[in-house]
């Protein structure tokens, strides 16, 4: 096997530029994280609600709560031990091929990654690198300008073989990796279109699949030279110009086509002395042709010169036509030093660029002249390839002679911005979500067409890490005409999200020329599909020139052990086969199994013997059963016996097997189609086998189908399955994983490709999204021994509230998802109820909303009838075996209306009636409901001010059927309350008491009246939304919510004032604070002033943790904030609401201060039991040392007291004279 390496310069110096100078990336780091030992005995049964769809502990330091991306942007992904998914290495496009190479000594070099990225790990990569997966260790492999599509690692021949849309040295769109020695050219210098897919034939050959129609060294357009670049717009500068007037303007000679001398249209330089004329422009350019035009102003003139490019700051070689002997010659090879000619009936001299290399400027050095010195009249460039700027002023310029010239036209408030990393200056907008969705801005883009064939079109787009807008990028739009009277090429998202520089291909194929009637036109918008506001770039589109001339279509076979190329396509059963189709076949996917080759794509046989898919079997191209399918194939895969398809078909081509809507398998062994349920609804772009544990500790490979369809379908009693482009095959159940009930994690995301890897776990490249909890959505039970999430038993979808309802909840209420929650069990009575805003099913099949109960057996039901589905239960309670339930609630029930708060018997499973009178006012909503202890009485807190017709605003008291104002002049809304004691209520929230802002105040119940707590208004900067005891009273108590800046407060009273907390860290300005808990510890950490040793405070809600990253909850020992509860919603991050648990917290066991009178009688008790011990003992050791020393008890009685003369005295004659009074005593 021969190739030719690429820059030999630079070839010995590669392995050692991968071993030691290109940076790397951090290893995976898969060793567990070592969480507070948190003990939850004395709590009972403990919950967590929240709104997520995916959630875990957080285990292993690799756990992000980073969901699947849908910016574009795709990443490495390897299994954590605990079975979540990680990102090894995020890139900023697609990842859309892999292999491991290994060496043919056995040596695993890396995992080579190909994709349209510009970079990957952080590190600039232009669409290929090597990953090592033992170290993470990121290697670009430089050398290659475009997107590459597919890879094949070829054990055998040591080499990797690459296939795309790109450039490099001379090869387009294949080339070859060969050891660790760097790239090598095929000896047939790649292909004339784009390479999709590479596989190893039977036979040992490799087959290339894609839209090609010749080898790479066949391929040249028939016009060269084609567009002129514009030096118009260009910075004009000169040395050693003459002084002369009207010949000094080094300006004088852009956008000259004629010789005329003169002032104006001449420059000079100075008498006999050299100098230069130097252009540097706003983009980057690859000429081809000099064109110069030589004045002969007073007898002078320029006799050699030579071109130096910038930014390489290299000479041009260049070449001409000798004007006397018309022969071909090279400038002088020592100095690149170029003759121009004097002849003044020579209108222009040419020459052609040996080497054609990109720059943004370049300089004529003039080294000698003809008369008094040098000088030109004319100076023109032209280059092959054709372009449109979005930046008007770029294209091709007036002078240029064009009919056709290519243009721009922007709509919008477009501004420029620099070149900067970038080859060119580009356009960017800033807009709104309104200006996305009504694609507001728009840049339409007209090319300079001289000649009808063949062409690659792409599109440019600036990296976004040169302009600060990685943050704001997003997707654009892109569609197109080409030929005059067809239809628009379908739309295109681009996305915009990559770090450095790209291109993506938009169109291959024929394209017409420039006509009074036909203008070939390609527009640019925002992507309309995107909820938020973007910033949209615009830079270039290129027209590359193609040929289909070269005899093969969309297939080509190669054998590594040939020095020479085969010129008779025929020989090889795999042309043979591209031939047999139809022109202008894509092939798009290549399959291997038992000795046979699969091709998928779009194509027809010329025999009209099958569509879309066929197979090459003993050197024959043989149609699958019922003619192959009805539309294109876009994926292939091999699993067993089956092979797996994908793309946008809907049938058979002859339309018999039903069922295969988008994706079907093929049993290569019994040679029958096989129908994956109904299949999806549109289309599927690639299949990747996914091992889950489908049952309990047991792996299964699935077949994972990934695309753009909105659907699983309908089959047998399988119901429709909305999803997001994403389904799981499980063949062992033949079923989708979205329709089984199974202990599997939730998966969200898309996958492009993965690979194996021996004694690795596999390589997956895509954006997916698990987190470990199987059957876990939006609440799930906590427990200790072990530490451990576990589900609920109900499966609860969140609903969208309205914006009204998000008005009404205190700023950072959850209002999605399940929000709030409790256990009560009294007597047989065990239930543990859910609230929020959510749909849910229950046990005997019917639809649930907002609000669900779990009896001791497990059965879920809901409420009855009356409520509007748009309510959103806030805040639960009860008393008695009553719960009150307390939110924006609104409805009916029993002719009666309902508003803010509801009461339901849970002993009897219905609303109890009589309801309490309707809270009233503007945008009502409770937030927080508390019994008194130790009474009937329960407090409901919010946003109102009546209850019935009492006027109660903010908070009301409900006992033994009626509403009563607690004290008066409390107003605002209240979010959060706790109760200090038996007599006496904290609240907090956005309050005023007698009109004076306050965010925290206290209710003395026997005194009847509210005051505000010291200094709260001042200490505290925002409206309080949550609130938790902090020791046994609550006299000490932690609070949080929103500073009027918008970022998270945390703050501890320590019952004298407030202390902020920062923590190590802080919080980051993102962090919305939902719930606070005090939590007991089996290990104390280091004392500090803020949070007793053997206890730790739980916060949960949307945490930005700068040294993490997102978390739904952290655990906060006074010091340091630690992740511990990670969570995912749909695309992004998840919430947790609030921890609810059937006891509460016992701070005495836990680390708390007694009040004074119990330690006082501790320690008397303490004092008196010491003191009994003591006595005991002296007595027992006083009789063993009698008892050793020969003492023996004395008789107890030395006489009968029968024959005694001694009575007994009666009591009142003993004590009788105590009370009189008696003289004193005589001395």
């Amino acid at each position: 096997m021969r190739f030719r390496a690429f820059y030999s310069a630079a070839a010995a110096e590669l392995v050692s530029l991968i071993q030691i100078l290109i940076p790397s990336t951090q290893g995976v780091d898969f060793s567990p994280v070592q969480l507070p030992d948190v003990n939850l005995d004395q709590l009972g049964r403990v919950a967590l609600t929240g709104n997520f769809d995916s959630i875990s502990l957080y285990s292993y330091k690799q756990q992000t709560e980073n969901a699947f991306s849908t910016n574009g942007s795709q990443a490495l992904i390897t299994q954590l031990p605990n079975g979540d998914f990680t990102a090894a290495a995020t890139a900023d496009a697609y990842i859309k091929t892999m292999c491991p190479f290994v060496m043919n000594n056995g040596q695993l070099a890396g995992v080579v990654i190909g994709g349209n990225f510009t970079s990957l790990g952080g590190i600039e990569a232009q669409g290929v690198a090597m990953y090592d997966p033992n170290t993470s260790k990121i290697t670009p492999l430089p050398g290659l300008l475009g997107q590459v599509s597919a890879v094949y690692c070829d054990q055998d021949t040591n080499t990797v073989y690459v296939g795309g849309d790109f450039k490099g040295a001379d090869s387009t769109n294949a080339v070859a990796w060969v050891g660790m020695s760097g790239w090598a050219n095929l000896p047939f210098a790649g292909f004339n279109g784009p390479v999709d897919a590479i596989t190893k034939a039977p036979n040992g050959n490799i087959i290339f699949g894609g839209t090609f129609t010749g080898l790479g060294n066949t391929t040249a357009p028939q016009k060269k030279d084609q567009q002129v670049v514009n030096l118009s717009s260009a910075n004009i500068s000169s040395g050693s110009t003459t002084d002369t007037a009207g010949f000094n303007d080094p300006k004088n000679i852009v956008c000259k086509t004629a010789s005329n001398d003169g002032p104006g249209s001449t420059w000079l330089l100075e008498d006999k002395t050299p100098g230069f004329w130097r252009a540097d422009l706003n983009f980057g350019f690859q000429p081809t042709r000099l064109r110069l035009w030589n004045t002969h102003q007073d007898g002078r003139g320029t006799k050699t010169f030579r071109f130096t490019a910038f930014p390489i700051n290299g000479i041009m070689n260049l070449t001409y036509n000798d004007p006397v002997t018309n022969q071909k010659m090279v400038c002088d090879a020592s100095g690149a030093r170029c003759p121009l000619s004097d002849n003044k009936t020579l209108a222009f001299q040419d020459f052609w660029f040996y080497n054609q290399v990109g720059m943004n400027a370049f300089q004529i050095d003039i080294s000698d002249w003809y008369g008094d010195g040098g000088g030109l009249d004319g100076i023109e460039l032209v280059q092959d390839d054709i372009y449109a700027y979005a930046v008007p002023g770029l294209n091709e310029p007036a002078c240029s002679k064009s009919s056709f010239a290519s243009n721009s036209t922007p709509t919008g408030s477009w501004t420029t911005a620099p070149s900067a990393q970038s080859q060119s200056e580009y356009l960017t907008v800033d807009l709104s979500p309104q200006d996305v969705q009504s694609a507001k801005a728009s840049v339409v883009f007209q090319a300079d067409i001289k000649q009808k064939g063949n062409y690659s079109v792409t599109i440019y787009t600036p990296g976004c890490l040169q302009d600060n807008s990685c943050s704001r990028r997003g997707i654009a739009n892109v569609t197109g005409i080409f030929t005059e009277g067809g239809a628009p090429i379908p739309n295109q998202q681009i996305f915009q999200t990559n770090n450095y520089d790209k291109y993506d291909q938009i169109y291959n194929g024929p394209v017409d020329i420039n006509s009074d009637t036909f203008r070939s036109t390609v527009t640019l918008t925002p992507y309309t599909q995107q909820d938020d506001g973007i910033t949209l770039v615009a830079q270039r589109v290129r027209y590359a020139p193609g040929n289909y001339t070269g005899g093969l279509n969309g297939i080509f076979e190669f054998n590594p052990t040939q020095g020479s190329m085969l010129t008779d396509y025929s020989k090889s059963p795999f042309d043979q086969a591209g031939m047999d189709l139809q022109p202008g076949a894509i092939i798009t996917s290549l399959a291997v199994a038992g000795g046979i080759a699969y091709v998928g794509g779009n194509m027809t046989d010329t025999n009209g013997r099958f569509r879309n898919i066929f197979s090459i079997t003993d050197g024959n191209s043989t149609s699958l059963p019922n003619g192959g399918l009805n539309a294109p194939v876009a994926a292939l895969q091999i699993l067993g016996d089956l092979l797996y398809i994908g793309g946008n078909f809907t049938d058979t081509a002859n339309g018999t097997v039903p069922g295969l809507n988008n994706v079907a398998a093929y049993n290569t062994v019994s040679q029958s189609w096989v129908a994956l349920g109904s299949g999806v609804r549109g289309r599927v772009n690639t299949i990747v086998p996914l091992e889950l544990n489908v049952t309990e500790n047991q792996l299964e490979t699935c077949i994972t189908v990934n695309g753009n369809f909105d659907q699983l379908e309908a089959f047998g009693s399988a119901p429709t399955v909305p999803v997001q482009g994403f389904g799981v095959w499980v063949p062992s159940r033949q079923n989708w994983l979205q329709n089984l009930n199974l202990t599997t994690r939730f998966i969200t995301g898309k996958l492009s490709t993965t690979t194996n890897i021996t004694g690795n776990n596999p390589l997956l490249a895509g954006t997916i999204s698990s987190q470990g909890v199987p059957g876990a959505m939006d609440a799930v039970s906590l427990t200790s021994k072990p530490l451990s999430l576990n589900s609920l038993g109900v499966k609860i979808q969140p609903q969208q509230v309205s914006t009204l309802k998000r008005k009404r909840a205190v700023s950072g209420q959850n209002v999605t998802g399940a929000v709030t929650g409790l256990f009560h069990k009294n007597g047989k009575l065990n239930v543990t109820v859910i609230g929020g805003h959510f749909t849910a099913t229950a046990s005997n099949g019917s639809a649930i909303n907002n609000l669900a109960f779990i009896n001791g057996t497990g059965a879920v039901t809901g409420l009855g009838t009356g409520l509007v589905e748009d309510s959103v239960f806030l805040a639960l309670s009860t008393q008695a075996d009553i719960l009150y339930a307390g939110g924006t609630i609104s409805g009916n029930l029993d002719n009666a209306a309902v508003n803010g708060l509801v009461l339901y018997d849970l002993a009897q499973g219905n609303f109890a009636f009589p309801q309490p009178p309707a809270l009233g006012g503007d945008n009502v909503a409770v937030n927080a409901i508390s019994t008194r202890p130790k009474s009937t009485q329960v407090y409901v807190a919010g946003n109102f001010d009546t209850a019935g017709s009492l006027g109660c605003p903010s908070v009301c008291m409900f006992d033994k059927g009626q509403w009563s104002q607690p004290g008066s002049g409390l107003g605002g809304s209240v979010a959060a309350l706790t109760w200090q004691g038996n007599d006496k209520l904290l609240a907090g929230g956005n309050i005023t008491i007698n009109g004076n802002p306050t965010k925290l105040a206290n209710f003395d119940t026997k005194k009847s009246r509210w005051t505000p707590l010291n200094d709260s208004a001042a200490a505290v900067p925002g409206p309080v939304t949550a609130l938790t005891a902090a020791n046994d009273d609550a006299s000490q108590f932690w609070v949080a919510g929103k500073s009027t800046n918008g970022s998270a407060f945390l703050l501890k009273y320590d019952n004298k004032k407030f202390h902020a907390v920062s923590g190590d860290g802080g919080l980051g300005d993102q962090t919305t604070i939902q719930g606070l808990s005090m939590l007991s510890l089996n290990d104390n950490h280091d004392k500090n002033d803020l949070v007793p040793q053997s206890m730790t405070l739980l916060i949960t809600g949307s945490l930005n943790l700068p040294n993490f990253g997102n978390a739904s909850a952290a655990l906060f020992n006074g010091t340091t904030f630690t992740p511990f509860i990670l969570s995912t919603s749909g695309n992004g991050p998840g919430s947790l609401s609030q921890l609810f648990s059937e006891k509460t917290v016992n701070f005495k066991s836990s680390g708390g201060h007694l009040a004074l009178g119990f330690v006082v009688l501790i320690g008397l008790a303490c004092a008196l039991g010491a003191t009994f011990l003591l006595v005991v003992a002296g007595i027992l050791i006083e009789r063993y040392r009698r008892r050793n020393e020969g003492y023996q008890p004395a008789p107890t009685s030395y006489f009968d007291p029968k024959s005694s003369n001694m009575g007994r005295i009666p009591p009142e004659h003993l004590f009788g004279r105590l009370g009189q009074r008696s003289n004193a005593p005589i001395l």
